[in-house]
């Protein structure tokens, strides 16, 4: 989890991840923010997140997105 707070944090260092759990339903995360975290994250773990994985569900706090990566890489 540290890492990808760090990771998040490099795209906005305005916004508490660790605690924030509506990234996208209060819009605190924009498509520009989405597309970059997006970047970051499939260069770090080595994944690859398609359209079909960017909704709220899996975007809206840093435990969801930890969760999309771990799915994706079984």
């Amino acid at each position: 989890m540290e890492k990808l707070i760090e990771i998040l944090s490099s795209v906005r260092q305005d916004i508490d991840f660790l605690n924030e759990n509506k990234l996208i339903d209060n819009g605190i995360i924009d498509s520009f923010d989405l597309i970059a975290i997006v970047g970051e994250l499939n260069e770090f773990y080595n994944v690859n997140i398609g359209v079909a994985e960017l909704n709220p569900e899996n975007f809206n706090s840093a435990q969801a997105i930890l969760k999309l990566i771990e799915e994706l890489k079984k």
